[in-house]
């Protein structure tokens, strides 16, 4: 049996053990360990682009109200846990560069044009490729909208659940990537994705079990709250293809006619 080759890592909110979560420090951390790409989840905070997944305060920062109700300055001078602040998708944009994909997933409404507006004036001054990034969301409305308004940009739809039609729901919004809940991971919607064209990236995976079991399955990567954890995988599995590669026996020669 062929050993599942290496799953795309995406650090889930950057290195979360290392820095509050969808901080600078966070996503930092994660590209000193060379992860293949990063996560951030982005709300439209009065016309401002404010990386955060929380729609209430609370969890990281005291209080109860909704992030769209906050002036967007007064919400970034909060302090997070690990001293950081609430960055903009600017700031983000600037230090992932060209170091790592981009997972930008869209969690509050009205985000589509602001993210759109943002990423071609990033690439057209920074030289970039819009096929770094990758615009995600369980509203695939805005997924649609995403792509009428810059289609050069990857989309991924995000799906809890199985839907009766399975990967269907991606052709019109002439998808990259299919987003699954590692509560729905179904071998059967993987393989449909991988019909329609669609790569199949599955969250949130933090154990070594759901590696394996998610790459039985033939997924395509995973987003985690452990880097560490998915590379060492990655790298053992690397290790065992190389290894079978050497013990496999060469090819028998053709008989050859005499000269």
């Amino acid at each position: 049996m062929q050993t599942p080759g290496p799953l795309f890592c995406f650090a889930h909110r950057g290195y979360r053990e290392k820095a509050s979560e969808n901080t600078l420090e966070a996503i930092q951390h994660a590209l000193e360990f060379d992860v293949d790409g990063i996560e951030i989840d982005i709300w439209n905070v009065r016309g401002q682009l404010l990386v955060k997944h929380d729609r209430r305060l609370g969890r990281l920062i005291a209080g109860s109200e909704l992030i769209t109700d906050l002036c967007p300055e007064a919400l970034r001078e909060m302090l997070l846990p690990c001293g950081g602040r609430v960055p903009t998708l600017r700031e983000v944009l600037e230090l992932v560069d060209n170091h790592a994909q981009l997972n930008i997933e869209l969690k509050g409404p009205n985000c589509a044009a602001l993210v759109a507006a943002e990423l071609e004036s990033y690439v057209r001054d920074n030289g970039g490729s819009f096929e770094q990034y990758l615009i995600s969301s369980f509203d695939h409305r805005q997924i649609y909208e995403s792509l009428q308004l810059l289609p050069q940009v990857r989309r991924g739809v995000l799906i809890d659940g199985i839907p009766l039609d399975l990967a269907a729901c991606a052709e019109p919004l002439q998808a990259y990537s299919i987003h699954l809940s590692l509560d729905f991971a179904d071998a059967e919607m993987i393989a449909d994705g991988k019909r329609r064209g669609l790569k199949s990236y599955v969250f949130t995976v933090n154990t070594m079990e759901d590696l394996h079991l998610l790459a039985a399955m033939d997924a395509d990567g995973v987003f985690t709250d452990h880097p560490k954890l998915v590379m060492n995988y990655n790298a053992s599995r690397t290790a065992e293809i190389l290894m079978q590669q050497q013990l496999q026996p060469p090819e028998e020669l053709e008989d050859k006619p005499p000269v």
